[in-house]
């Protein structure tokens, strides 16, 4: 299992995946709004999305877990 963090403080504009979806190294998992600039947040590894826990328009702070993978 692996957790995918968000890298950056700022609002999820868009979840681009469900739960049981495969992923692989580089897809783009979620993408964050911070400043007016829209910022990808890739996903590691490849694997599985085993949990979502950020919903579009949340808030989000540096270190926050978006996606479990497993």
């Amino acid at each position: 299992m692996a957790d995918v963090a968000a890298h950056i403080t700022g609002t999820v504009w868009k979840v681009e995946v469900t739960v049981g979806q495969k992923v692989s190294s580089g897809d783009v998992l979620v993408i964050l709004e911070s400043m007016k600039m829209e910022i990808p947040v890739e996903c590691p590894d490849d694997g599985v999305v085993k949990e979502i826990r950020c919903a579009p328009a949340q808030a989000v702070t540096e270190g926050d877990v978006l996606i479990v993978l497993g």
